[in-house]
């Protein structure tokens, strides 16, 4: 039985790389139109019998074209693009602008605002993993501070008195690890 030889840039793994997937049906039609049998396919292009005969049958039924595939992997997203432009925008504009009462945002308020604005309802996780994946958006906590806080006192302290903390008593007089002193009277 002769070996098989398979190209390297056929052999990668196209995962869900959608030109990848098309480029290796393509290939497929390729070795179809040369009178290549299904076994041939599965050997060449590592794929399973079962693919193959699947290409096989649809390419016999609609030709090249019937393996030419989508444009993109899964389910559609139930937001547009431009529907998801809009809700940035009353995203950026802030809680209070839309409605709240506190300028903080939550996913319960994301998720609120988005039913709002296109009439779609999503879960809190559906909700993060809008703003995350499709808008690039990351998770913020603000800053809490002290409303007494005097940032000038605080930075005078960290340059006059932490260098002398830091430095210890080491630096200040050589200390006895005994717990008597050597000019007390106890000691002979």
């Amino acid at each position: 039985m002769p070996a098989v030889v398979r190209s390297r840039s056929l052999r990668r793994d196209p995962g869900r790389d959608v030109d990848a997937l098309r480029e290796r049906r393509m290939r497929a039609v390729e070795l179809f139109e040369a009178g290549r049998r299904q076994v041939d396919v599965v050997a060449e292009l590592g794929v399973s019998a079962q693919t193959a005969s699947r290409w096989h049958r649809a390419w016999q039924t609609g030709g090249r074209e019937a393996l030419v595939g989508v444009d993109r992997l899964g389910r559609t997203p139930r937001l547009s693009d431009e529907q998801l432009a809009e809700v940035e925008t009353a995203l950026l504009a802030g809680p209070k602008a839309n409605g709240f009462s506190t300028d903080l945002w939550t996913l319960a308020r994301v998720a609120e605002v988005i039913e709002r604005m296109t009439g779609v309802r999503y879960t809190l996780s559906q909700t993060w993993l809008i703003l995350r994946q499709r808008l690039g958006w990351t998770r913020q906590r603000p800053a809490r501070r002290a409303v007494e806080r005097d940032d000038a006192a605080i930075e005078a302290w960290a340059k006059r008195d932490w260098p002398r903390i830091k430095r210890g008593l080491a630096a200040a007089a050589p200390g006895s690890a005994s717990p008597t002193r050597a000019d007390s009277r106890s000691c002979p």
